[in-house]
């Protein structure tokens, strides 16, 4: 066994380790902290003990809550000192949306990754949306925040759209500054954009887009498996794309201002029915 395990890389150790589930009330904690961050991104873990206190009446030390929101990979949005130096090999592109007058589909696509608090464990949803017009054009889940989930997403809105982006625009995340993902935009010619740093308002569409789909789809269901979130967004982002009127589209649903054409043809299709 000892040579099975030095051929394989295996610790001989973790062969009869059987994860334990997390506890109820870590479950709760993670749902709870979770929402709190989509309702303030910059909370410290100095006030959110006394937020989860006040609030939720529970009672938690900062070390605890630390790595609890390690775990969830969600940190406070604030400033910080430069004390170390980026690897040479993630480059950070400028914010090129600034003052751009966004007036078309295809111009600016964007993308982002959110935590979803799961009974056992979590997973993560990165979607890819149009700018101008709001349409989610590919998404993917995963129960790990990895490069593979980002280009899966960005894979299924290219084949959707039939098109690449003039501008594509992310955070700074490791996900979105590794060379798989930069040499893929490269590849097809798009120009990289970038957040600043701590800067959620520079890609705010999609951050209200985890806001909508969590708290009308993810929080109530509470999903058991990732099979089952899968089959959750997929009926949410069909209805959030081709039945949820948008005040700032003249009240089109997101595939019709992103398909125009589609839907002229849907409704002079019904017009002659109608008279037939």
């Amino acid at each position: 066994m000892r040579t099975r395990c030095k051929l394989l890389g295996v610790s001989r150790s973790s062969l009869r380790y059987k994860p334990v589930a997390p506890k109820p009330q870590e479950k709760r904690l993670c749902r709870i902290l979770d929402e709190i961050y989509l309702r303030d991104p910059c909370l410290g873990t100095r006030r959110l003990v006394t937020v989860l206190e006040r609030d939720h009446g529970i009672t938690i030390n900062r070390k605890k809550l630390q790595r609890v929101r390690r775990l969830m990979g969600v940190e406070a949005i604030y400033c910080k000192p430069r004390t170390s130096i980026p690897d040479k090999t993630h480059r950070i592109y400028p914010y090129l949306l600034r003052k751009l007058e966004i007036e078309r589909a295809d111009q600016v696509w964007c993308a982002d990754i959110t935590y979803v608090p799961m009974p056992r464990g979590h997973a993560y949803l990165c979607a890819v949306m149009d700018w101008h017009t709001r349409c989610v054009l590919g998404w993917a889940v995963s129960n790990t925040m990895d490069v593979a989930l980002c280009l899966l997403a960005l894979e299924r809105a290219k084949a959707r759209a039939g098109c690449v982006p003039e501008i594509f625009n992310t955070d700074q995340g490791s996900q979105f500054t590794s060379q798989e993902w930069t040499g893929k935009l490269q590849e097809w010619g798009v120009q990289i954009s970038m957040d600043g740093k701590g800067r959620w308002m520079d890609n705010v569409f999609i951050e209200r887009l985890w806001r909508s789909i969590k708290y009308e789809d993810i929080y109530l269901r509470e999903y058991a498996t990732v099979a089952a979130l899968e089959t959750g967004v997929s009926r949410w982002m069909k209805q959030y794309n081709t039945w949820r009127p948008h005040q700032e589209l003249g009240n089109s649903t997101p595939d019709e201002a992103y398909r125009p054409k589609k839907s002229i043809i849907k409704a002079i299709v019904q017009e002659v029915r109608m008279a037939a």
